[in-house]
């Protein structure tokens, strides 16, 4: 699962900066391309609830290949589109479909115990971190060359098909996937106990006869099912939780929403530094992902106490650098911002998934990505009124939203600190 996540963010980046371009060239206004982008957005921010519920249902491994196939077909379309409508209809199929990552993080969390969670999670975003930061750079050289752009799209179609295969061909299905962690587990290995075995045994075999058998049902069943599901989750305890990661998506967005424009005009930097700074942040990241073993060590497990100290830090880096006085105090807030931002991230999932119960990971993922989607609406908005006022207004404003989450924190510490009493009303 880490090989095709690198695979996918590496195909993705490839191709997504050079959409643009390539949609300008077709004779496309700035305003058609941004409708077109904001659909985009708009369809991802509707999906990923009813995609990740509906992995639940019919099981993930299976709703992983169907998400892989057809964002494969999405970006062979984009291969294919020479006028401004068919590059508008390959971007539907994968504005519904690409939510690879949130089901493979889902189907994740459903092979390790809620111990090492965070570490496997923390890992698996380094993986595909990397991806990240590779892809670029190749999708650049190959837009250079003749049809580059029509190219590239094929060769990240290419890789999204080796990734159905990839996923096709994995040795374990969600039957058994308990009892093979419990074969492992008895060897002697240190990563379960006994009893978390014998739960992931049993909850394993339940999914895996339920997905088995939702395969069978009809759509309109599995709709009503999908949509009774997240009934649930609306109506359950949840909210302070997705609140806390709305807030903390919505500072850090806005850390970054002018970032390359806020070094030009306070200290005079040009965006290639900018640029070079941003690439940087997220090498670091990758690095905050492999530590977050120890860091969980450390924390004895404590995965609400990371989350909260994490957010402090995050809070207290993004108001050091809009009182920055010199480009050196940006670079060292930039460096340990990226390492709080990757454990936060990584910490709020598996606080989601741990309170809310694995039993609806999928679901749980999915709306999580949802609400990320509408930070990434609301941020932009709320960084083009902040920077009417300075430079810094859009950090200094994304401070005071993560120290409002951290207060929210705070005022449920109760529940948090008792992970696991707070589920899923039931259905």
């Amino acid at each position: 699962l880490f090989l095709p996540s690198f695979q996918d963010l590496f195909g993705v980046s490839i191709v997504v900066p050079l959409m643009n371009l390539h949609i300008k060239s077709l004779g496309a206004s700035h305003t058609v391309a941004g409708i077109i982008g904001s659909l985009y957005g708009i369809m991802q921010l509707f999906s990923s609830t009813f995609v990740g519920c509906w992995s639940d249902i019919v099981g993930k491994r299976y709703s992983l290949l169907a998400c892989i196939l057809l964002s494969a077909l999405g970006y062979f379309l984009l291969g294919t589109s020479t006028t401004v409508f068919l590059f508008a209809i390959s971007r539907v199929p994968v504005g519904i479909f690409k939510h690879t990552l949130s089901i493979s993080k889902a189907l994740l969390s459903d092979l390790v115990s809620e111990r090492d969670r965070p570490l496997v999670m923390g890992r698996f975003n380094a993986a595909s971190s990397v991806g990240f930061i590779l892809g670029p750079v190749v999708g650049g050289y190959l837009t250079e060359l003749e049809d580059g752009f029509y190219r590239t799209s094929f060769i990240c179609a290419s890789i999204f098909l080796l990734n159905a295969g990839l996923v096709w061909m994995l040795p374990w299905s969600e039957e058994n996937t308990g009892n093979r962690e419990h074969q492992q587990g008895s060897k002697g290995t240190d990563s379960f106990s006994a009893k978390a075995n014998h739960d992931l045994h049993s909850k394993s075999a339940s999914n895996g006869a339920v997905a088995s058998d939702s395969l069978l049902q009809s759509p309109w069943v599995q709709v009503a099912t999908v949509l009774k599901r997240i009934k649930g989750i609306a109506c359950s305890d949840l909210w302070d939780i997705f609140l806390v990661r709305l807030l903390m998506s919505v500072a850090i967005l806005l850390y970054y929403s002018n970032f390359s424009l806020a070094l030009d005009e306070r200290f005079g930097v040009k965006p290639l530094f900018a640029g070079y700074l941003m690439s940087y942040s997220s090498a670091l990241g990758v690095l905050a992902g492999c530590l977050l073993g120890p860091i969980t060590r450390l924390y004895q497990y404590n995965t609400y106490r990371i989350l909260l100290h994490s957010s402090a830090l995050t809070c207290t880096l993004i108001l050091l650098y809009a009182s920055a006085p010199s480009i050196w105090m940006v670079l060292l807030s930039s460096t340990f911002l990226a390492f709080s931002t990757t454990i936060g991230r990584t910490c709020i999932i598996d606080l989601e998934l741990t309170i809310g119960g694995n039993e609806a990971s999928g679901t749980l993922l999915g709306v999580g990505q949802s609400v990320t989607s509408v930070g990434r609406i609301v941020a932009p908005l709320l960084s083009g009124i902040a920077q009417e006022f300075s430079p810094c207004g859009p950090p200094s404003l994304g401070a005071g939203l993560a120290l409002v989450a951290i207060l929210i924190m705070n005022v449920n510490k109760q529940k948090y600190c008792s992970c696991g009493s707070v589920k899923l009303k039931k259905q």
